[in-house]
């Protein structure tokens, strides 16, 4: 039931508070993007211009990166949400001992420190006689990856009745028909949610990205070179602006399908 009632004034302004910590930073790489200044981080900025997004547009270092990061962070949630899909089913239905134990195994990589599961990657493809590359950075990703995909699935097949399932199978559905009428569209917000974090943590992800990548430059260590040079700092804050408006598209997407999906077992959806 809702309240009609106003919220108290006290409560608006820390809301306009939070609000306003979260995102002027934000607004400040926007603004920072066109200054002029291009050694300090002067505020207001002495003046504006468009000439560091004429840069960009230039710089193929910049879009190599983004495209080896986009490509990064979608083969790893792409194999995360298989695989943590699969976990999360196994865990759901199966009858076995360990189940516990086995459920703080798959959360363990996540909870680690980032530079303890690098040093374990790097020592793991030294032991394979593996050379960094591109699959090597994908494997890294997919170790945390998977970990927010089989936390969002096991929680919504706990909510969905496992009864619907049995009348399917009863009906003479197999398998793959019942996970495609009936858990699928169970999961399907879930797994969304789920794929859009793992994407998020695997775009921005540079410390595994560190131990794994070899001669791999992805955005955060494009970034990271970039922001101690003396001069083109603004060249950061564009490629930064660029990012954000790219990562917010997919988001709106998301919240534009999944803003009216309150009741969703066997809707279709």
């Amino acid at each position: 039931m809702h309240s009609d009632r106003n919220a108290p004034l006290a409560l608006k302004i820390m809301t306009a508070f939070g609000i306003a910590f979260l995102h002027i930073p934000i607004l400040l790489i926007a603004l920072y993007a066109f200054t002029t200044d291009d050694k300090t981080f002067q505020f207001p900025p002495p003046g504006l211009t468009l000439h560091w997004f004429d840069v960009v547009l230039q710089r193929d270092d910049i879009w190599r990166a983004i495209a080896i990061s986009l490509k990064v962070a979608t083969l790893s949630t792409l194999m995360a949400i298989v695989l943590g899909t699969l976990a999360a089913g196994a865990i759901h239905l199966g009858r076995f001992r360990g189940k516990d134990a086995f459920t703080v195994l798959m959360v363990l990589p996540i909870a680690l420190p980032g530079i303890v599961t690098g040093i374990a990657l790097l020592a793991s493809i030294k032991l394979l006689l593996l050379t960094p590359s591109l699959w090597t950075v994908v494997a890294g990703h997919v170790t945390f990856c998977i970990v927010t995909i089989y936390n969002n699935v096991l929680a919504r097949l706990k909510r969905t009745p496992v009864s619907q399932i049995e009348a399917s199978m009863d009906l003479g559905a197999n398998g793959f028909k019942t996970f495609r009428y009936i858990v699928l569209p169970n999961i399907a917000t879930a797994l969304l949610a789920g794929g859009m974090l793992s994407f998020a943590l695997s775009f921005d992800e540079i410390i595994v990205t560190t131990f794994t990548a070899g001669e791999q430059m992805t955005l955060p260590i494009w970034f990271m070179n970039e922001l101690f040079r003396p001069r083109d700092r603004p060249v950061t804050n564009v490629v930064a602006l660029i990012v954000i408006v790219i990562t917010a598209l997919p988001i709106l997407f998301a919240y534009r399908l999944t803003r009216n999906t309150g009741t969703i077992a066997g809707s279709g959806k």
